[in-house]
């Protein structure tokens, strides 16, 4: 448990293939490097297969103490797929993640897109394979080209101390201005006296 004086704040990524190309390179390295360097664990959400075409990156989050979740294997909206299409997707993404990354992701699943946390199907054949979607508090659109460093720094830190204690705030990997930002993000939640948690240090999950 947190009070108004400390509240928690999960910061989540979501580790997929960039939405457009030429992002940078080593960018997943630049977002750990920062949270290694201010002692601070998040909590990765991992397309199948993106782990498999960088396995370096992927094998660090576990073994620098971040927690790992499912984000699906190819990263396609799941209500588009079939009851059998889930389950196949759902099953490669979590058979690649254990191979590259040597930890089990269960119960922790993200919705590519958000598509399917409301939806009865979607949820379903998650429960049946052991799995809880989970969804977010906070969302700075750093998957669009034109956000900045620092607009994204300002939002993740207001939308986090807006909704107080329990906060999951979503970023993801690839873009250049998350990496830019996440310094300045720690340091100001930090500075307000925010203490960071992953998802399964939280009694409440949106």
């Amino acid at each position: 448990m947190s009070d108004a004086a400390s509240p928690r704040v999960a910061l989540t990524f979501d580790a997929e293939h960039p939405d457009r190309p030429r992002c940078p390179p080593r960018n997943a390295e630049r977002i750990l490097d920062a949270l290694s360097s201010a002692d601070v664990r998040a909590t990765f959400f991992v397309q199948g297969r993106w782990a498999r075409s960088q396995p370096l990156a992927a094998k660090r989050i576990a073994t620098e103490g971040h927690l790992v979740g499912h984000h699906s294997n190819y990263h396609v909206r799941m209500t588009l797929l079939s009851d059998d299409g889930l389950r196949q997707d759902l099953a490669e993404g979590e058979e690649t993640i254990k191979d590259v990354i040597g930890t089990d992701p269960h119960p922790w699943f993200r919705c590519p897109f958000g598509e399917g946390k409301d939806d009865p199907r979607v949820l379903g054949a998650l429960e049946e394979l052991g799995y809880r979607n989970v969804d977010w508090h906070v969302a700075v659109e750093d998957w669009e080209p034109w956000r900045t460093a620092e607009a994204i720094a300002t939002d993740a830190v207001a939308g986090a101390l807006v909704h107080g204690d329990g906060a999951v705030v979503l970023l993801h990997t690839w873009p250049g201005p998350t990496a830019d930002a996440l310094p300045t993000v720690v340091e100001r939640l930090s500075s307000a006296g925010a203490r960071f948690v992953t998802v399964d240090e939280l009694e409440r999950l949106p």
